[in-house]
């Protein structure tokens, strides 16, 4: 009997030192409240007000439970945040620190593709007219994007810019430059064959190549020219003859 008292005992003290922790836990947790949230970052898409109003309802708390996960998730969720560092401060602040993703190409008819080839769709794209504009399968986009970038140094070193690039179900390419040229290439080898059609414009002058309407790469051993309206025929083999004199 003697030893079931003291095991009684010994469970209710126990019991008691619990609750005084758990109370004690959330007293310390509630008592000190968040007095501060520092917001730092450089914005030039993003809205400030947007960001207090995500994480105004999760700063209610005390300081000690606030959930600084929670906060962090919450502002990823917002379209132009590539990242976010959320760290509590002793005594009363929370400090958060912002990164905004930057906008390299326009994807689809109303996305955009960050710098590491993410996908995200703003509420306005439209001062983003002046990006190239990259159309593909949905999963590839990070890839297409390499493509592009190599692309566009490629055209540039021809005194080209690059508009559009379409890459189709078949691996089919279709180049669209800032003159309005459209190139047009097949599923298979298609850096080469586009490499090959760059030398060859080296054979016209500024003036024929901005009379070039499309081009259609797919042939094995050449390629069709389609020139814009009112633009007289061009005698290819005096070109060629031209360019063998010595």
């Amino acid at each position: 009997m003697q030893i079931t008292k003291f095991v009684c005992i010994g469970l209710l003290l126990i019991g008691l030192i619990w609750t005084f922790w758990d109370k004690a836990k959330t007293y310390q947790s509630d008592a000190v409240p968040i007095r501060y949230v520092r917001i730092e970052g450089v914005f030039q898409y993003i809205s400030k007000e947007e960001l207090k109003q995500t994480v105004k309802p999760l700063v209610t708390t005390g300081i000690f439970s606030a959930d600084m996960l929670a906060i962090q998730q919450a502002m990823m969720k917002l379209p132009w945040i590539a990242n976010v560092r959320v760290k509590r401060v002793w005594p009363d602040a929370i400090d958060i620190k912002v990164y905004e993703k930057m906008a390299v190409a326009r994807w689809g008819e109303n996305g955009l593709l960050s710098i590491r080839g993410e996908i995200f769709r703003p509420s306005n794209t439209v001062q983003f007219e002046n990006l190239p504009k990259l159309h593909g399968p949905e999963g590839q986009a990070a890839k297409l994007l390499e493509i592009m970038r190599g692309l566009r140094t490629t055209l540039a070193d021809h005194s080209f810019g690059l508009a559009e690039f379409i890459v189709n179900e078949r691996r089919a390419w279709k180049i669209v430059l800032t003159n309005g040229m459209e190139i047009q290439l097949g599923g298979k080898e298609q850096l080469r064959t586009f490499q090959r059609f760059l030398k060859t414009l080296s054979l016209l002058n500024q003036d024929q190549i901005e009379s070039i309407a499309k081009v259609d790469l797919r042939y094995p051993n050449g390629y069709a020219v389609t020139w814009k309206p009112g633009v007289p025929e061009i005698d290819w083999k005096k070109i060629a003859e031209g360019q063998q004199q010595p």
